[in-house]
């Protein structure tokens, strides 16, 4: 079982960042309104160690929000040195960082790498020229391309965040950008369903009515369909869904959009309705299955708040029964065993919709 990783979040909203895209207010986002300093940056490191276990567990310090390498070098540099002091002493294992694509060069990397960054992630958000010019990104699919390969030719840890949703797409608009991001082979992967904030431009475009964002359904979808994609070319998605603070998960700054606590579980969830549907049509399953599998697949396949269970007993008069059983994964139907295999489903599934747009092996 894989040890939890502890990971201090240092928010910096806006600073560095020279664009307002129009879906974008770091301070509601994040709900971090103190003023970032040096003294500050520490307190927020120590105060998160003294939460953690004296254990071996990997430690992180990460900055989040505005764009990181667009601060003032002397700023970027001191914010630095304090996590490469924390690194070098052995007290965390790993410092990250997220910044914009058209704010990566050699001279920045230089810097990242003698400060000892291990993982950046770049906000490319969209992988079309239309959509980033309609949200004000001030960059353009180009700039995505030239950072990631930098990155990676440094030997960095490559992250790709995208946005589902935006002013202006659709969900082939985004399903192509996640086969060029796959294509070019980011190391991990945020999913980040675009939300209307107070206060942006996207606020003002949705009460104008031009405007409108993905229901939970469709954001479910469509991140389904990225992540079995990614899954297939072997990148980690480590998010989907914005992280919950005090003002996103009690809506208070959320004017619209497909928010969800469990957005990750929805998607995963999602995943088995597909394969378990096309399993049931290809077996010709009828009657109670009993599904043998560990605990977390269990809940997975239940869905959030049984709602596979209920979807198959209402389409297809077929009752679910869970077992825990770590060893293998199968389904019991009438004497019959069947084998669940949702990793070769997944691949074969993205070979006959997308293989011809992406980098197989």
């Amino acid at each position: 079982m894989k040890k939890k990783e502890y990971i201090i979040p240092i928010f910096i909203p806006f600073l560095g960042c020279p664009h307002d895209c129009a879906f974008c207010n770091q301070v509601k986002i994040t709900n971090y309104r103190d003023k970032v300093n040096e003294e500050n940056i520490i307190g927020e490191i120590e105060k998160n160690l003294n939460y953690f276990p004296k254990n071996d567990n990997i430690k992180e310090i990460a900055f989040f929000g505005g764009s990181f390498t667009g601060l003032p070098l002397d700023t970027m540099k001191a914010y630095l040195k304090i996590a490469r002091s924390y690194k070098e002493k052995g007290i965390i294992d790993r410092i990250r960082l997220s910044t914009r694509p058209d704010y990566i060069n050699n001279s920045i990397l230089d810097i990242l790498k003698e400060e000892k960054v291990d993982i950046i992630e770049l906000g490319i958000q969209s992988l079309d020229e239309q959509i980033l010019k309609a949200n004000e990104r001030g960059h353009r699919v180009d700039d995505s391309y030239k950072a990631s390969k930098l990155i990676k030719s440094y030997g960095f840890t490559l992250g790709h965040q995208i946005m589902p949703g935006l002013f202006k797409d659709s969900k082939e608009k985004t399903i192509r950008t996640g086969l060029m991001s796959a294509n070019i082979g980011p190391d991990i992967v945020r999913i980040y369903p675009t939300l209307v904030i107070k206060d942006t431009k996207l606020e003002k475009y949705y009460k104008k009515g031009i405007y409108q964002p993905l229901t939970l359904e469709e954001a479910s979808e469509v991140s389904a369909e990225l992540l079995m994609i990614y899954r297939t070319m072997g990148i980690k998605v480590i998010r989907i869904g914005l992280q919950v603070t005090e003002n996103i998960n009690d809506k208070k700054d959320v004017i619209a959009g497909p928010f969800h606590p469990a957005m990750g579980q929805l998607v995963e969830s999602l995943i088995y309705r597909i394969y378990l549907e096309d399993l049931i049509k290809k077996e010709d399953i009828k009657g109670d299955i009993s599904i043998f599998t560990d605990n977390r697949s269990i809940s997975l396949i239940a869905g959030n708040k049984k709602a596979n269970k209920k979807y198959f007993y209402d389409k297809y008069g077929i009752k679910m029964t869970f077992q825990a059983n770590k060893e293998k994964s199968y389904i019991e139907n009438k004497g019959k065993i069947i084998d669940l295999d949702q990793d070769g489903f997944i691949r074969s599934w993205v070979k006959k919709n997308y293989g011809g747009d992406l980098k197989l092996d």
